[in-house]
């Protein structure tokens, strides 16, 4: 559950203009948008569009030109969001040279989680049978999602998970999408990448992006309609087709 509440009308994550320039490159051009709480939203869009550059952002680790990011009613990366904000990385941020259990203990004393919180998360990702394994042994799905459990075990507010099912079998994709959604019911937002278009149907809301530009914001009902199309990734091709017209 999230532990340190959310303001009832607020959006959980607001954007509103921004700019970011990486050598000669925008890497995002001027988007704004707003992420409400407790659900899960979906950014999608091709590698290389500017999602994580965007997460980067968000979480307030990202050099920016110009706008706003508001988390949880403060600008991104203030001190007081840090307990607050969970954020996986595509590549995993762990220690190889340390077991699976232990690599949870060790955060769960950094984020002063309870006692019980390493069991709960070893469960909530599958990894129980591989929790005495050292993480250098594991593939790189199972180590992505010894990622995620570190990031569980601070109950955050706002989950900012960048592409978190690549490499991972359907049924686990399946497993981790529902516990999305558990977490979400509890109280938690979840701002969730992916390049993967058919994972757009299990998200709330949707994100969609090409290069550095948002090109839709709403929920795949609305964004199905908007284009008369049958599937989101007919949506997206309607929209990069109709901007380019």
């Amino acid at each position: 559950m999230a532990s340190g509440g959310t303001t009832p009308g607020v959006a959980a994550v607001s954007v509103a203009g921004l700019t970011v320039v990486r050598g000669t490159v925008t890497a995002i051009d001027a988007i704004s948008f707003d992420v409400p709480q407790g659900e899960v939203t979906g950014l999608l869009g091709p590698s290389g569009c500017g999602k994580s550059t965007l997460m980067r952002a968000i979480v307030g680790v990202q050099i920016v030109a110009s706008g706003d990011v508001t988390v949880l009613g403060a600008p991104a990366g203030s001190p007081g969001l840090r307990s607050r904000v969970g954020y996986v990385t595509q590549a995993p941020s762990i220690y190889v040279d340390l077991t699976v259990r232990g690599n949870l203990r060790y955060f769960a004393t950094i984020l002063g989680a309870p006692d019980d919180a390493v069991e709960q998360v070893l469960d909530d990702v599958d990894l129980r049978g591989e929790a005495d394994r050292l993480v250098g042994q594991l593939s790189g799905g199972q180590r992505s999602r010894v990622s995620l459990a570190s990031a569980l075990l601070g109950s955050p507010d706002l989950l900012v998970l960048d592409e978190p099912t690549v490499g991972l079998d359907p049924v686990l994709r399946r497993d981790l999408w529902a516990l999305f959604h558990r977490l979400a019911d509890a109280g938690t937002t979840l701002l969730v990448s992916s390049h993967v278009m058919d994972e757009a149907s299990r998200c709330d809301r949707l994100l969609l992006m090409r290069d550095g530009h948002l090109l839709a914001d709403g929920t795949p009902a609305e964004l199905l309609a908007r284009t008369g199309s049958s599937d989101i990734e007919s949506a997206f091709l309607s929209l990069v087709e109709g901007g380019a017209a």
